[in-house]
């Protein structure tokens, strides 16, 4: 049962932004997720307690899955930007707030780059749920982004690479690496949509991420839609 969602989080019935929709091409699109991991989703993850409520208001979990699969059965490449710490990131000499927590809760923990140990049902570990399709053979796994946007790691190269311009975007955080990633995509020229109820953010006395997060998205990606309505258009799409 998910909690009734919050008022503010509905579009505005005046918008001042002009609508900018988009016309997909499944020979152009990829569906990118960030942080599909059991630190971020899960009930056991370490950062539950932050993110907890508003995953299970937005159905994130079921709702991100679904788009998973809908990505694969219109056979468009699914590309993962994950996660992860080792050993020597502890090291550093200085962090952000964000970098400081994460690392104080050990999140997305791995003991080395080049071994899996331990890996297997860890905080860093791929959801139970996506598992299977994610270990499936077709979907590109990225090296890990280490604060929030992909400018460490290999995904607009892996993008490029398959003459993608337009990403579907959806994953964990909202407000941190979602719209990370979402800037950095469009700085680069691509044709963004995220998809609202398949992220979700953190609640703190700072602050409400996911209301921040859907004021930026607003502004930056091309569409807002719900995960029903993004299956729907993949669909219309391959017809």
């Amino acid at each position: 049962m998910t909690a009734p969602l919050d008022p503010r989080y509905a579009d505005p019935t005046n918008p001042a932004l002009p609508a900018t929709p988009v016309t997909l091409d499944l020979k152009r699109t990829a569906l990118v997720v960030t942080d599909p991991q059991i630190d971020f989703l899960s009930p056991r993850g370490a950062a539950w307690g932050a993110f907890g409520e508003n995953i299970t208001e937005l159905d994130t979990v079921p709702n991100l899955g679904r788009l998973i699969a809908g990505a694969k059965a219109v056979d468009i490449p699914v590309v993962v930007s994950p996660h992860y710490y080792y050993p020597h990131d502890y090291k550093w000499d200085f962090t952000a707030p964000g970098e400081a927590l994460m690392h104080k809760m050990r999140m997305f923990d791995r003991c080395d780059p080049l071994s899996l140990e331990g890996f297997e049902g860890s905080g860093a570990d791929w959801m139970p749920e996506y598992k299977t399709m994610i270990e499936d053979g077709r979907t590109i796994v990225c090296s890990p982004h280490k604060i929030a946007g992909p400018q460490t790691n290999d995904v607009l190269f892996q993008l490029r690479k398959h003459r993608i311009d337009q990403i579907i975007l959806a994953g964990m955080a909202a407000n941190f690496c979602v719209e990370s990633h979402l800037r950095d995509f469009v700085e680069h020229g691509f044709e963004v949509v995220v998809v609202r109820d398949a992220t979700a953010a953190s609640k703190i006395p700072e602050g409400d991420g996911y209301l921040a997060a859907l004021t930026n998205f607003r502004w930056l990606a091309s569409e807002l839609w719900t995960t029903d309505q993004a299956l729907a258009r993949l669909q219309a799409a391959k017809r």
